[in-house]
C-alpha cells in the first residue's frame, strides 16, 4: 500500500485537498481527484482506514456496489487503497478534526485535535454519519482527569512507561493495549464487568495467562469512583460482587467502545439539517464555498444513503474543486479507457 500514514506534527501542511473521513467515500475521492491532479490529506479519528466500513462491519458482505455481486467492508476498503496507490494520498488516522478557519489568501487551515495543521483551498467533508468518539465514563469528576491521566486512546506509549495503569473493556481494544502495554507498566489491571471477552480468543488466552502468572491482574467489576489531585489520578474504585475496594492507579484506560456525533464540525457555520448538512446537487457544495459534503453525512431533495450514491458525489465534486485548486487552467473532461495521460497517471503499460 502506498498510503502514507502521518505523524502528528503542528508544522504547516499544504496540499490541494483536505478530507475528513477515509471511509469509501472519502479513499473514492482520492482517486477522482486524483484523476485531476489534486494532492490530498485524510484526516479520520479512527486509528484505521476504512471508516465504518472497516470499524462496523469489516466481515459482513455489501452486495450493492456496482459489478462486484458480494465484497465484505474490509474487501471494499482494501480495493478502494489499492485503486488510490498512485496518488499516494497522506493519512492523519486517531486525529479528529477540530478547528477550521480561512485565512487571507483564501486557503482554509484544519487543525486536529492532536494539534497537525492541514491548509488547502478546498475541504472535504465525507465523514458518513459523523465522527466515531468515544463513549466516556460516565462519573461527575472524570473530565477533570481526561487527557492527563484518563485517556479513551493511545497517543504515546511513552505516557504510560512505568506507570500504574487500570485499562476498562472487554474488546479488542481493551485486550490490545492490556497485552502491549503490560510489558512497559509497573502494573496493570484489567477490570471488566464479567468474566467474559469480546476480543479475539487469541488475546483472551494471553491476558489470562499474565494473569495466572502474576503478570497482570484481572477485575470483574465496574468503575464507581475516581480519587486524585488536579487532574492526576491516584486511585480508581471498583464495586464488584464482593463490595468496593479502591485500586492505585496513575493512568486509566477506558474502552467503553464508540458511538456517532457530528463533533466540531457542527460549530463550522454550514447550513445543517437534522445533523445533516445541505449541499447542492451540481458540486455537492456546501453554505460555505469551498467546503463539500459527500457521502452519508449530506443531505439534498432525493438523497439515497447508499455508498454507490456517495461515489458519484465525489465524481462531481472534484470538478468543481477543481476550479478552485487550479483557477488559471481549463478542465478537460477525459476518459480512463481512452486518455494516455491518465493512463501514465494510473501505471497502465
Amino acid at each position: 500500500m502506498s498510503a502514507i500514514v502521518e505523524a502528528a506534527t503542528s508544522d504547516p501542511i499544504r496540499t490541494d485537498m483536505i478530507i475528513i473521513g477515509a471511509g469509501p467515500c472519502g479513499l473514492f475521492t482520492v482517486f477522482e481527484a486524483g484523476l485531476l491532479n489534486m494532492r490530498c490529506h485524510l484526516v479520520d479519528n479512527l486509528d484505521k482506514i476504512g471508516g465504518q466500513c472497516a470499524e462496523l462491519y469489516p466481515e459482513k458482505p455489501i452486495y450493492d456496489i456496482p459489478a462486484i455481486p458480494s465484497c465484505t467492508g474490509q474487501e471494499l476498503t482494501d480495493a478502494l487503497l489499492k485503486q488510490v496507490e498512485p496518488f499516494e494520498p497522506s493519512f492523519h488516522l486517531n486525529q479528529q478534526a477540530e478547528r477550521l478557519e480561512k485565512l487571507d489568501d483564501g486557503v482554509w487551515r484544519l487543525t486536529t485535535d492532536s494539534g497537525t495543521v492541514i491548509e488547502a483551498p478546498v475541504v472535504v467533508i465525507a465523514a458518513g454519519a459523523g465522527s466515531f468518539v468515544p463513549r466516556r465514563l460516565p462519573l461527575p469528576n472524570a473530565e477533570a482527569f481526561e487527557n492527563a491521566s484518563l485517556f479513551y486512546a493511545v497517543r504515546r506509549m511513552d505516557a504510560f512507561k512505568d506507570r500504574r495503569i487500570m485499562i476498562a473493556g472487554g474488546g479488542d481494544s481493551a485486550l490490545d493495549w492490556a497485552l502491549n502495554l503490560q510489558p512497559i507498566a509497573e502494573s496493570l489491571v484489567l477490570v471488566h464487568r464479567r468474566d467474559d471477552f469480546r476480543a479475539a480468543p487469541d488475546s483472551v488466552a494471553r491476558m489470562r495467562k499474565l494473569v495466572a502468572e502474576g503478570a497482570m491482574a484481572l477485575k470483574i467489576g465496574q468503575i464507581s469512583g475516581l480519587e486524585g489531585e488536579g487532574d492526576q489520578l491516584s486511585g480508581v474504585t471498583l464495586r464488584g460482587t464482593d463490595g468496593e475496594a479502591t485500586v492505585p492507579v496513575e493512568r486509566l484506560l477506558a474502552f467503553y467502545g464508540l458511538k456517532m456525533e457530528l463533533g466540531p464540525i457542527a460549530e463550522w457555520g454550514l447550513n445543517l439539517d437534522q445533523n445533516l448538512i445541505a449541499v447542492d446537487t451540481e458540486k455537492f457544495e456546501t453554505s460555505v464555498p469551498g467546503i463539500f459534503a459527500i457521502g452519508d453525512i449530506c443531505t439534498y431533495p432525493g438523497k439515497l444513503k447508499l455508498i454507490l450514491s456517495g461515489f458519484h458525489e465525489a465524481a462531481l465534486m472534484c470538478q468543481a474543486a477543481h476550479r478552485i485548486c487550479f483557477p488559471d487552467k481549463k478542465l478537460v473532461f477525459r476518459y480512463t479507457t481512452s486518455s494516455t495521460d491518465l493512463h501514465k497517471k494510473l501505471g497502465v503499460k
